[in-house]
């Protein structure tokens, strides 16, 4: 059985079929969130400035999960510059403590909006 997560305090999912976070047994995987603003705008500033708010959307999500960063086992970090992985690392290692999620971190072409940055994540529940 699978349960469909959604939040105002994050990006809607609007008519792309997809959900902000799927429940599935104790896991909660979220979607792939880019530096979009709760109220779907795209936040224009520093890849750090992106990232924070990249990160701020998917709390919200797991927060709306039940869960939170500390239930975190992986993630997956999509870069269109794999040079600004050092300031993109710095402001997501802020939102965690040890022991950190298993992660990987995948340079591509593109990413939707023409974004720099997209994170997603799969977390447990307690």
């Amino acid at each position: 059985m699978k349960t469909k997560v959604e939040t105002t305090k994050a990006p809607q999912a609007g008519t792309s079929p997809h959900s902000q976070a799927i429940i599935a047994n104790k896991f909660v995987f979220t979607q792939g969130c880019i530096c979009l603003t709760p109220e779907g705008q795209l936040l224009e500033g520093t890849i750090k400035e992106q990232t924070h708010q990249i990160m701020k959307n998917l709390q919200a999500i797991l927060e709306a999960a039940g869960t939170s960063f500390a239930n975190v086992v992986k993630t997956t970090i999509y870069v269109t510059d794999i040079s600004a992985y050092s300031e993109i690392n710095e402001v997501y290692g802020s939102y965690f403590s040890a022991p950190y999620p298993a992660r990987e971190t995948v340079c591509v072409k593109e990413l939707p909006l023409g974004v720099k940055v997209e994170i997603s994540m799969i977390a447990v529940k307690d």
